[in-house]
């Protein structure tokens, strides 16, 4: 049997799947291919393995199949699965959320700055994960993650990165979703304040991302291509304020920090970036006047000024393209307001 796994790990992709392609061995006899999936996958129960299949996880030959399903030689099996599934029961809190749509089938939520997607180390509580749990299961209290794993989250944004986000609500449409993250065809578009003044009107940066050599919690744009993942970022000036500029940035992939690392690595990070030095004056004047309002954009958006603005994708029961917008958030357009004004001066 060969096994490929495309795996992004988890620590260097926003999807939260991998996917495993196995091809049965020549000699194979004839075998039920839940069972033969418990045997390939370690922790794996048949129960699991019989709930993904009908949900759509699994493909033999490009198809969905039934549990039942005989195996042959030279069957190509394509399995996708959580990359790094918590262990920890998740803790259902009832925080608000901004849904933006909802159906019988997924979610959209607008989240806020300051809250991380996901339970992780440092984190098991005040997620947007524990509140979708909460509710969900007063939609539906028999609901548990043995039927919809991670209660329905197959992508993510960073803590301090507003805007869109989709959950699934049923297995078959997370399986769905999730194959479109892990494809790339999931229409994304962020919106972000940059230092510098952008010269071209539009552009793309191609270079691959890895972890950082000497700082591990950073990433880093390898552009050569021998480290990391491969990444492409399409950019897209919006305005431009003297000394910084409004962009557009569209993914073509979905590394963590690609956005970041990838306008930092073009010499344009983003305002109020802590983590890539956008928190410090990096274009302007030496005047304490400047310094002066510089600090108060700051203090008006209190985080690295990036946004979630639009999320198109296929809908897993329609076949249909649907697409959601996201206005900038308040604190991102008062420093962009600032900015606007003092250009004009």
């Amino acid at each position: 049997m060969q096994i490929d796994t495309e795996l992004i790990s988890e620590e260097q992709s926003d999807a939260l799947y991998e996917r495993k392609i196995f091809t049965v061995d020549k000699g194979q006899e004839p075998f039920r291919i839940d069972k033969w999936v418990q045997m390939h996958m370690e922790g794996a129960t048949r129960n699991k393995v019989q709930q993904g299949i009908e949900a759509g996880f699994l493909t033999v030959n490009g198809k969905t199949v039934k549990s039942n399903y005989k195996i042959k030689p030279g069957d190509e099996i394509i399995l996708m699965s959580l990359i790094n599934p918590e262990h920890t029961i998740l803790k259902e809190e009832p925080i608000p959320l901004n849904i933006v749509y909802e159906d019988d089938f997924l979610m959209v939520i607008n989240k806020p700055p300051n809250m991380v997607v996901h339970p992780g180390v440092g984190n098991f509580s005040g997620t947007l994960l524990n509140g979708v749990a909460y509710y969900l299961r007063q939609q539906n209290p028999q609901l548990n993650e043995d039927s919809l794993p991670r209660f329905g989250l197959v992508h993510r944004i960073d803590k301090n990165t507003t805007g869109l986000i989709v959950l699934a609500k049923t297995g078959e449409a997370a399986a769905h979703l999730a194959k479109q993250f892990f494809n790339h065809t999931v229409n994304r578009r962020y919106i972000a304040l940059v230092w510098g003044n952008i010269q071209e009107e539009d552009g793309t940066i191609n270079a691959h991302i890895a972890r950082h050599k000497q700082h591990r919690k950073m990433f880093d744009a390898y552009p050569e291509g021998d480290t990391g993942k491969h990444a492409i970022t399409h950019y897209k000036v919006l305005e431009r304020f003297n000394y910084v500029t409004l962009v557009e940035c569209k993914l073509e992939t979905g590394r963590t920090h690609q956005i970041r690392v990838h306008m930092k690595h073009i010499g344009h990070t983003l305002f109020n970036d802590a983590e890539y030095g956008g928190d410090k004056i990096l274009k302007g004047t030496i005047y304490s006047r400047y310094k002066q309002f510089v600090e108060n954009c700051f203090e008006a958006c209190p985080r690295c000024a990036l946004h979630a603005r639009t999320l198109g994708f296929i809908h897993p029961n329609t076949g249909k393209e649907i697409f959601f917008e996201s206005p900038m958030p308040a604190d991102m357009e008062a420093a962009v307001e600032k900015w606007r004004q003092y250009s004009k001066v």
